[in-house]
This record gives structure tokens, C-alpha cells and sequence, in this order.
């Protein structure tokens, strides 16, 4: 690898300072921070002797011993009001002497000396990002230069453009509105933007206001399909994760050079030129999606996840990777832009993590070049060379030279692969023959290489892989797997032969990796197949092996059947029928008759499994897609590989393919509590940390399995009840499917509070109408509200006990399904909290008369009395509709005998039982407002004679207006349908309003001497006829042969 920068942390917060770092922004000699508490904190960066020598580094970091003892950096001030909410972002317009910072989705506009807040912008709210720029303008008019700055806000799907003329704001403000929601901004020139969305990437003339999109061009080996479709679009084959939902990845972009930018998405990368167009190089091969990128003379930068904790230096004409620096947990990439630092300088190149900022040093470029070549990085030289300026190098030309010859003689006495696998694949040669001709790391016991154990040991061929050369980037994603040392706390076991060769030998793409000291003495026969040779080999392997599996899979079903039968042998044919996959299969001897489907069973394991070893060696990157495709994998041979190698997301993803489910979730409970019970997080992937994993795994399996299901959802209630939850409660089919009953057994002996959880879904969400289900949940509400202090269902909260009693009336209110007599013996009579739920009861039970004594002697709540009357009363009329609509004071009055339920609360209120008193007061408020709906001859019976005339006038009046309300109606209603009456009869006579000419029974037609029957083709002449609605004639006769007899009138017989 590479030595290109060096990180040095010149900023480190205390274990005591909770502050977590949010933005960084660099300028001068300062460095400002942006704290997630909202503070803002100025740092001076002071010039050590570090800065003017060169240290010894080891893969960008500085040595123990060589740490230097000064203090890099000096905190100035710390402006904790700087705002109330993290700093997302920081940037500087030096020449108007303001900072700009993103915050709470504002942007705040401060003095840059004093960093006082001058405005905020209230047209950013919602804002996302921004994008600054200063360039050097040429008036039109006068052709005086000015500093002209820019600043560019994704506001939603906006962009709001301010500009300033050296120091002066413009008072003018653009806006221009994209296709969707931004989420980056870059700027490609002084008046041109890249724009990222979800959709994609467009580019922004800001003067004339033009909205390119950027597209993909049609390079070679494209799709067709996929030829000028815009980059970074999602679409039915790309941008989809498992356990992932629909996430979308962040748009990013950089510039490059003065006229190339890259755009990435994913691991997907577009370069283009500053008018948007695409150019044909190929995407950068990241292996993990990169949390940032940037470019700091002349290289690529790209810090990956803060699980990660990577910076990857790539060339960006190769792409290769050449450097990756570990920085722990960083998450910031802050590269200036080139107006504020020379293009070559890398001044200013800061990392960042949440606690910690680095600040990187570029060492020379001659001792660059000279270690791309001592590592035998021949094409990565030249390519360094080329992108270098003159004036930078020295006798540019003659080490470009060198470069090439020492190239050439590496490339002499290399081996070629190749053509070798060619000749296979065109034989065709059965996969059992090739893979034999490897050695026992790939071929297992099929390989008839010997190999002497015994003679060498395993540090030996482990320091003789090395000496072939460091791996590229490929072998980094290798080695970024988990460490081989996770498998002493899962499995004592020793590694063997095959998995040292994986963790040192080099990859395909290694054609300039081998040293080529002291290989010029060794033949090429005598050499063994290992090292760089064994690398390109089993690259070569790999494509062989895919073609073979594609052939393979053309023939055998998913559960290893074929998919077309053998044809059956006749006679003598028996001994010379072949199937058509016999060129996969080594023949058996003739003296035994071939089992072919089995054969070819055991073939598509051998090529699956051998793949798996293959790239197991030479790309750990394609394991994962291998082992959770359908696949004829050898288990044990897998699972022991996966577990030694610390593979264990794809372990379970490969088990749950392979339908080995207790296995799985026994690894992903090890794994889970792992995190509690060791403390030790740095080994188990973070996916699998806790129990969501386990949670997602038992939400994929079938109902049928709901005692797997049961058992290993106990530590995820455990741990996180909520989450754990989401097993049953989530919206998916497997989840609704599941048994009910079973499942809240279980629940309920394990928390009860999750069985009335489980409950509440399944009644109210999937509406089940199970009684047992309605019983239990109302009295699992009653024990909750019963219980008392010390019991582990009481209920602490007063605010969540009235919670639990307005749900106990409702689902009492709404719900058809309990048994009325067993919940109202379980609901205490002397307690007040169950007043007005046995009051629900009873009025389930029909009993009106009890529950209306409840509201007015035990509650002695009126207005709840008569609200609970007029929705009895309303949910008794025939024509209701709406429950909650108004009651009318004269509406649906009646004079009959009958009872009502006004009738009932009245007698309450005059002549209530022994020892309540009668209460006037709301017996005439409720005959004032709902007197005409209870019978005059009953009221009159309950209301004494002493009471004064005057009190009973409201009811009077509104019995009156009553009638008359009545009368009105009918009417009114008597018009209407005279109304409706004659314009039907208009219409049946005359026709619609809209016919033009006359219809109904009124309407003619006119048969001239040439028309004819449309059924029959015969013309009318003097024959009867009948008229269609649509006004075509046809014989009368003809007319159920036509349009089936649908509507049609009769017309006159000539």
C-alpha cells in the first residue's frame, strides 16, 4: 500500500466532554467546530516541528514513539449560544467576512471575527444543505475583476440563491424548483450546480436558469435497456437491500479537476464534465457504500462507515485503491475548496469523528512514485506521473521511463491462466476434471496435488504468500471481514491450511503486485501453484465455474429434480442415450448404469461448493451473494468455512436459505446477548449486536413454525419489548397468520401488558371478532385498574390508569363480542371508577332504565344522561345515519303511548326511589329540549299539579312549533314529489332535457326508401319496426336478434 498522507489528531476530546462533533470547518490557522449541543468552538493550529520534518508512519499513522509532545492545536473561545441544535454544517465567504452555518434546518448568516448571528435566512426553513463559492468576475461593462460569492440552499425542492459582489449582499434572490427533494449541492463552476436527488442528478445553470439532466452515456458493455437513463435513478434492479426496507442512499459529488466532477450514489459513480455530460470511464470499485468523498490533489478520497473507520486514497484515472488509513469511528471529510488553498497543497485536509479530528499531511511526490514502484504499482506510477504538473517532479520523463522498462521485465516472467481456462470452457470439460487440477484449498479431496505438510508448515507458506506481493483492494475487503480471532470465543478450533492461504494470498487484480527480486532464477515448471499463480488461477476458476453453474441450473430444478425428464431407454438405445447435460459429468465406468439426475445433483454441489472456496480465496466480496442465492452448497463445508472465517451475516443468511433455521437463530441469540453479557462489540458485526436481527429472521418464517417462533422470541421481549414485539405486530402476512391464540398464551405468561398490547391489535387493527379475544382484553383491562400498590400489574401513572379506563369504556361502548353478564359481575358496584362501564353494560344488556340511574344518582352527571338518551334514541330511528349528527327539539315528535327512553329519564328525575329527592331542574331542561319527542299524555302524568303553568311554557312552545315543524314537512315533501312526478312523465313522453330532437313515446324516426335493416340487411318497405334508445330501427322481428331487446320502443306497422 500507498504512504500518500498522514494523519496526525491534533483535536481529541477528554473521556470527561460528553460533546459530540457534528461540522468542521477550516481556514487560515483556524479550525472552527460544530458541536451536536450547538455550540460552537475556535481552535488555533499551531506549527509544530512535526509539520517541517518526516516521521515514520505505518499505513498513516504515526508511530508510538515519534508522537510529538507539543500541542497541536489551542482552543480560542467557545460560543455555546451558538445555536440550539447540532451544527450540520459550516462554510466561510472570507472576502464578505461572514461564516454560514446549517442549523435546527436554518441558515444562519454570522460575523466571521466575532461570530455573532447577523441574520437567518427565514427562506431556508426546511433546508438540507448548502453550497458556497467565491470566484473572480470580470464586470461587462467596465471589465474591472471583482470577487463574486455564491450561496446555494437545497431548501425541499428548492434551490435559493444569494450572491454577494466583494463585501455588498445583492438584494435580489433567485429560486429555482427541481423534480424532488435535494439532498446535496456541489458546485461545478461559479454559476453552474450539481444538484443530487433521489431520482438523480441535474445540473443547474443559475443565470439562465436551465435544468440539465445528467445521464448516463451508452459505454461499452452497458445494458441496452440502461443506455441514457438518468444516473442514480432507482429502479426495479438496482438500489434494493435485504432488511432494509425501501432506503434510498445519499447523492454525492466532487470536484475533480477544473472540468470533471464525480457524482456517486451507492457504490455506483458517473464522472462528468462541467456541462453535465457523462464521461465513458468506468464506476470506482468501492465495496461498502462511502460516507464521503472528496479530492485533495491528485487524489480520490472516500471515508467509509464509522463502523469502518477507513480512509480509502484512490488514483482517479485507475481507480485503484492505494492507501487506506484507519481512523476510528470518522464520519467527516473536509477538503477546502481550491480558492481557499493551493490545488497541491492539501492544506487544511481534516477528518473527523464524533470525538476526535485529524488533520492529514501529504508526503513528497518523489518518495510517492519511488514506493509505487518498490511495490511493483507500475501502471499506479505511471498514472501518478501523468496527472502530476512538470514543475512538480523532477525529470518527469526520464522516471516515466524507468517505470515502463522495470514493467516490462515484471510482465516477462509471469504465468498466464487464462487462455488455459478458455480451452476448458470451449471442450466443454466436465467441472470434476478442472477442479481436480487445483490444490486442496479449493478442490477439497478431489484435488490431486500433493502437498507436502509435513515439510513446510503454516507460517512458512503464509510468509511465502506475502512475499508474492500486498493485495488491492479486493484483498482489503477481505481482510475488513471479521478478524479470524472472533473464532476463539465461538469455536476452539485451529485453523487448517486453506484459510491462512485466504487471509495472505493476493487477488486477480494484482498484475503489478509480485516483487519480481529473486524470481528470475526460478523456473517456471518447477514453480508450485501458489501465491500469484494460485490467484490468477482460481480467478480464472471463478469465471469457469459461473458459466458451469448457469449450465447446471438450466437443468435442475430448486429442489434438485430435473426439469425435463429423462427420456426413457428403448432397446438397444439404452447404452447410447446420453441426456443433454452428460458434458457436465465425468462418465461413470461402463460396467455400472449411471444414476444421471443424481450425478448431476452431486455436480452442481461440486461446482457451488468449489465456487464458494474459490472465492472465499480470490473475491470475499461475492460470498455473500453466492451463499444467499439458491444454491447446491455443501453445509457443513460452508458453515465451518463461514464460522472460522467470521462471516457470520452471511452464515445466516445461508441457513435460512438452507432452511436450517434453529441453527440460525441459535447463532443469532450467541451473537446478540453477546454484546450484554462479554461487553466485547468489537468482533460481532453491528447487524447482528442486540436482538433486531433475531427479530427480522423470526418475522421471514411461516406460521407453520410457530413453535421456533415462540421459542426464540423470549430474549427479544426481554431485551426490548417494543422491538420484540414487532413479530406479531408486524404488517406482513406471516405475522396475521400466525395462531392467536397460541401466541397470546404466550404473551400473557410472559408480560400481560404485551398480551393487552397483542389484543389491541388484532381487534382493532385486523378486526378480528373472536369473543374469547374481547373477553380477555377487557378483563386484563379490569385486573390492571383492580390491582393494587406491589402488584406487577398496577398501574402507577394516574394519567396512564385513566389512559386504561377510557380504552375499558370504549372497547365496553363499541365492542358486541364479550359475555354482558360475566363483565358486568366482575365490575365492583361500590367502586366509582366502574360507575359508568357497568352503565355501558346495561345498556348492552338492554337494561336502560338501570344504566340511566347510574348516570343520575351514582354519578349524578345529567348531561351524560341525556347524551346517553339521545343516542339511544337516535340509533332507533329507521332512517338514521349519522350518530353524531344534531338533535332537533321538534324532530320525530309522537303522541303515542309508548314509553321512549326520554320517558324513562324524566321518571328518574320526578319520582326517583327512596331516599333521592325529584329534581326539577334538569327533569325541565330535558323537557324543553326533547319534550316533543315523549308523549303529552305520559308527561302530564309525572308532572304534579302543583307546579306552575309558567315552568311547562318551553314545552309548550315546543310541542306547537313541533306540529307545525310537521305539517311544514309534509308539505313541503307533497310538492316535491309533484315535482319529481311530472318532469318523469315529461321525459317518459317528451325525453331528456338534453335530446335535441323529440323522445320518449313522442320521438319519430324517418325511413327513407333506401335504408335498410342493420340485422337482416333487408330494406323496411312497409314491414313493422321497433326503435333502440340509441334511435336505430330494425324490423320487428329482428329486434331480439340485434342488441338483446334492451330498452327498445315499438314503432308504427306501415
Amino acid at each position: 500500500m500507498l504512504s500518500a498522507f498522514q494523519a496526525r489528531p491534533i483535536i481529541e476530546f477528554k473521556p470527561r466532554d460528553k460533546s459530540k462533533i457534528e461540522s468542521i470547518l477550516a481556514y487560515g490557522d483556524r479550525v472552527l467546530v460544530g458541536l451536536q449541543s450547538g455550540s460552537l468552538r475556535i481552535y488555533r493550529v499551531n506549527e509544530t516541528e512535526e509539520d517541517h520534518t518526516s516521521p515514520t508512519y505505518s499505513n498513516g499513522e504515526l508511530r508510538e514513539d515519534q508522537n510529538t509532545k507539543h500541542r497541536a492545536v489551542d482552543l480560542l473561545r467557545e460560543e455555546e449560544k451558538f445555536s440550539k441544535r447540532p451544527i450540520q454544517q459550516l462554510a466561510i465567504i472570507k472576502e464578505a467576512n461572514i461564516l454560514v452555518s446549517l442549523s435546527d434546518n436554518y441558515v444562519s448568516i454570522h460575523d466571521l471575527q466575532s461570530y455573532a448571528l447577523q441574520e437567518r435566512l427565514e427562506r431556508t426553513k426546511g433546508a438540507t444543505s448548502f453550497a458556497v463559492t467565491s470566484n473572480i468576475v470580470n464586470d461587462p461593462s467596465t471589465g474591472i475583476p471583482s470577487i463574486v460569492s455564491r450561496l446555494a440552499v437545497a431548501v425541499k425542492r428548492r434551490i435559493v440563491l444569494w450572491s454577494w459582489q466583494d463585501i455588498e449582499l445583492s438584494p435580489d434572490v433567485a429560486e429555482m424548483t427541481l423534480v424532488a427533494a435535494i439532498k446535496s449541492l456541489t458546485w461545478a463552476t461559479g454559476t453552474k450546480l450539481v444538484a443530487g436527488m433521489d431520482p438523480g442528478f441535474v445540473m443547474v445553470d443559475i443565470e439562465s436558469h436551465q435544468i440539465t439532466d445528467i445521464n448516463r452515456s451508452g459505454a461499452t458493455g452497458e445494458a441496452h435497456g440502461q443506455i441514457g437513463a438518468r444516473f442514480g435513478a432507482v429502479n426495479s434492479s438496482g438500489m434494493s437491500y435485504v432488511g432494509m426496507g425501501g432506503w434510498i442512499p445519499k447523492p454525492m459529488a466532487t470536484k475533480l479537476s477544473e472540468d470533471q466532477l464525480l457524482l456517486a450514489k451507492d457504490v455506483n459513480t458517473l464522472f462528468i464534465d462541467t456541462h453535465g455530460e457523462a464521461s465513458t470511464k468506468r464506476q470506482v470499485p468501492w465495496a461498502f457504500v462511502p460516507e464521503a468523498i472528496g479530492y485533495s490533489y491528485p487524489y480520490l478520497l472516500a471515508l467509509q462507515q464509522p463502523s469502518k473507520g477507513v480512509l480509502e486514497v484512490r488514483n482517479p484515472e485507475t481507480l485503484s485503491l492505494l492507501q487506506t488509513i484507519s481512523l476510528p469511528g470518522a464520519t467527516l471529510l473536509y477538503v477546502p475548496a481550491p480558492n481557499i488553498s493551493l490545488a497541491h497543497a492539501a492544506k487544511g485536509f481534516l477528518v473527523a469523528s464524533d470525538r476526535c479530528i485529524w488533520r492529514m499531511k501529504a508526503l513528497g511526490y518523489d518518495s510517492q512514485i519511488g514506493e509505487l514502484v518498490e511495490k511493483s504499482k507500475f501502471d499506479e506510477a505511471i498514472s501518478l506521473l501523468d496527472m502530476l504538473e512538470d514543475t512538480l517532479i523532477e525529470d518527469k520523463p526520464g522516471q516515466k521511463r524507468d517505470i515502463l522498462i522495470r514493467q516490462a521485465q515484471f510482465h516477462f516472467d509471469r504465468r498466464h491462466y487464462r487462455k488455459a481456462l478458455e480451452l476448458f470452457r470451449d471442450a466443454p470439460a466436465a467441472p470434476k476434471r478442472v477442479i481436480s487440477l487445483y490444490p486442496r484449498s479449493i478442490a477439497g479431496e478431489l484435488s490431486k496435488i500433493e502437498e507436502k505438510d509435513d515439510e513446510e508448515s503454516e507460517a512458512e507458506r503464509e510468509e511465502k504468500a506475502v512475499d508474492s506481493g500486498p493485495t488491492d483492494s479486493k484483498a482489503a475487503d477481505a481482510r475488513s471481514t471479521p478478524s479470524r480471532s472472533m473464532l476463539g470465543r465461538f469455536r476452539a478450533e485451529k485453523l487448517d491450511s486453506d484459510a491462512a492461504s485466504v487471509r495472505s494470498s493476493p487477488r486477480k487484480g494484482d498484475s503489478d503486485s509480485v516483487s519480481i527480486k529473486g524470481k528470475v532464477t526460478e523456473t517456471v515448471q518447477d514453480k508450485p501453484l501458489e501465491g500469484k499463480d494460485l490467484m490468477v488461477a482460481v480467478n480464472e476458476l471463478c469465471s469457469f465455474l459461473v458459466q458451469r453453474r448457469t449450465q447446471v441450473n438450466d437443468f435442475l430444478n430448486r429442489d434438485g429434480s430435473l426439469k425435463t425428464p429423462l427420456d426413457a431407454p428403448r432397446g438397444h438405445e439404452s447404452e447410447k442415450l446420453l441426456p443433454d447435460f452428460h458434458f457436465l459429468i465425468d462418465h461413470p465406468s461402463e460396467d455400472t448404469k449411471p444414476d444421471w439426475e443424481q450425478e448431476l445433483r452431486d455436480t452442481a454441489c461440486l461446482v457451488d461448493t468449489t465456487l464458494f472456496r474459490a472465492y472465499i480465496l480470490a473475491k470475499p466480496s461475492l460470498v455473500g451473494s453466492l451463499v444467499r442465492l439458491d444454491n447446491f452448497l455443501d453445509p457443513p463445508v460452508v458453515r465451518d468455512k463461514l464460522y472460522e472465517m467470521g462471516r457470520y451475516i452471511e452464515l445466516v443468511d445461508f441457513l435460512y436459505q438452507k432452511k436450517r433455521h434453529e441453527e440460525a437463530l441459535e447463532l443469532l441469540a450467541k451473537f446478540g446477548k453477546h454484546v450484554e453479557e462479554e461487553n466485547n462489540q468489537k468482533e460481532v458485526p453491528s447487524t447482528l449486536r442486540g436482538p433486531r436481527r433475531t427479530v427480522a429472521y423470526l418475522q421471514q418464517l411461516p406460521p407453520e413454525m410457530i413453535d421456533t417462533i415462540l421459542q426464540y422470541a423470549e430474549w427479544p421481549l426481554r431485551t426490548d419489548s417494543a422491538l420484540g414485539m414487532e413479530v406479531f405486530l408486524a404488517e406482513s402476512e406471516n405475522a396475521e397468520e400466525l395462531p392467536r391464540h397460541r401466541v397470546l398464551d404466550y404473551l400473557q405468561h410472559m408480560d400481560q401488558s404485551l398480551a393487552v398490547q397483542y389484543l389491541e391489535h388484532i381487534i382493532s387493527e385486523l378486526n378480528d371478532l373472536t369473543p374469547d379475544f374481547h373477553q380477555r382484553l377487557i378483563e386484563l383491562y379490569l385486573e390492571q385498574l383492580k390491582a393494587s400498590p406491589g402488584q406487577p400489574i398496577y398501574v402507577e401513572d394516574p394519567e396512564q390508569r385513566s389512559r386504561v379506563q377510557v380504552k375499558l369504556q370504549t372497547f365496553l361502548r363499541d365492542s358486541t363480542q364479550y359475555n354482558k353478564f360475566r363483565t358486568f359481575q366482575q365490575l365492583p358496584a361500590d367502586n366509582p371508577t366502574f360507575h359508568e362501564s357497568r352503565a355501558l353494560v346495561l345498556r348492552a344488556m338492554g337494561q336502560h332504565q338501570k344504566a340511566l340511574s347510574i348516570y343520575v344518582f351514582d354519578l349524578a352527571a345529567p348531561e351524560k344522561a341525556e347524551a346517553y338518551c339521545n343516542d339511544i334514541y337516535l340509533s332507533s330511528l329507521p332512517s338514521h345515519k349519522n350518530p353524531s349528527s344534531p338533535i332537533t327539539p321538534f324532530s320525530n315528535a309522537t303522541d303515542r303511548g309508548d314509553p321512549s327512553i326520554y320517558h324513562l329519564l324524566l321518571s328518574l328525575y320526578l319520582t326517583p326511589p327512596p331516599p333521592h329527592t325529584p329534581s326539577w331542574p334538569p327533569a325541565l331542561d330535558l323537557l324543553s329540549r326533547h319534550g316533543a319527542r315523549l308523549p303529552a299524555s305520559q308527561i302530564l302524568d309525572l308532572v304534579p299539579s302543583t307546579l306552575p303553568i309558567r315552568e311547562l311554557e318551553r314545552y309548550f312552545r315546543g310541542r306547537l312549533q313541533a306540529g307545525k315543524a310537521e305539517a311544514a314537512e309534509v308539505g313541503v315533501a307533497s310538492g316535491l314529489w309533484a315535482v319529481w312526478k311530472a318532469r318523469e312523465d315529461r321525459e317518459l313522453r317528451m325525453g331528456g332535457d338534453g335530446d335535441r330532437e323529440k323522445g320518449g313515446l313522442s320521438r319519430r324516426v324517418v325511413i327513407r326508401e333506401e335504408d335498410h335493416c342493420r340485422v337482416c340487411h333487408k330494406r323496411f318497405g312497409g314491414s313493422a319496426i321497433r326503435v333502440y334508445p340509441d334511435g336505430e330501427v330494425v324490423h320487428y322481428g329482428c329486434f331480439d336478434q340485434g342488441k338483446g331487446g334492451e330498452g327498445g320502443e315499438e314503432g308504427l306497422v306501415r
